[in-house]
């Protein structure tokens, strides 16, 4: 896709790098298709065939405010659209806005082609729900640990797991409040899995 020139201002296209050593993904929205490229491997999903699409908020150690797209059609791979790209050994990009621009493409795309496929946000209800319950439990347990440390008079010790307990609420009820597993429609996707632009 890339040597095939300009893409046409009704297009959108959206390239970017899941590893430093691998090939890019390269995305385009033709008028018929969802078209993609990975390396040598590449093809086109026509939008009445698309089957699934799912937003989520992934942040990982080196980006910590990261969206990923999937999309699931019928005789294709399943499709990963990323808001980050690798561009050295120690830096990821951030790609809000072509992300942004991207995915509001998508759903357009699909909701002209008066599309049939199941929008889901968030994660897997078997991995969200076990999640909340761990994340409420670990955090119950250091406001324990915060009472009993002040109990003790060990203010140091408080300090530093009020600090603790403060980042791990903060990271944890960002994640959490993103991911709640819902549906939406094709016209109106989620707000919150979307880069501000």
């Amino acid at each position: 896709m890339s040597g095939e020139g300009p893409v046409p201002p009704e297009e959108k296209a959206y390239s970017y790098r899941p590893s430093l050593l691998g090939a890019p993904y390269e995305f385009r929205l033709g008028a018929q298709a969802l078209e993609w490229r990975v390396g040598n491997r590449s093809g086109h999903v026509p939008w009445r065939e698309i089957e699934r699409v799912r937003l989520s908020f992934r942040p990982v150690s080196m980006q910590r405010h990261r969206f990923v797209a999937e999309i699931w059609a019928a005789g294709a791979p399943k499709l990963t659209v990323m808001s980050s790209s690798w561009k050295s050994m120690m830096v990821q990009e951030r790609r809000d806005k072509p992300y942004a621009d991207f995915i509001a493409g998508l759903h357009r795309h699909l909701a002209q082609a008066q599309s049939r496929a199941v929008f889901e946000q968030g994660t897997n209800p078997l991995r969200y729900w076990p999640g909340v319950a761990v994340f409420a439990a670990v955090s119950l347990g250091l406001a324990v640990l915060v009472v009993r440390a002040l109990q003790a008079q060990t203010f140091g010790g408080a300090i530093f797991v009020a600090a603790f307990l403060v980042l791990f609420l903060w990271r944890g009820g960002e994640y959490f409040r993103r991911n709640r597993p819902r549906l939406y429609r094709a016209d109106a996707p989620p707000a919150d899995l979307i880069p501000k632009a």
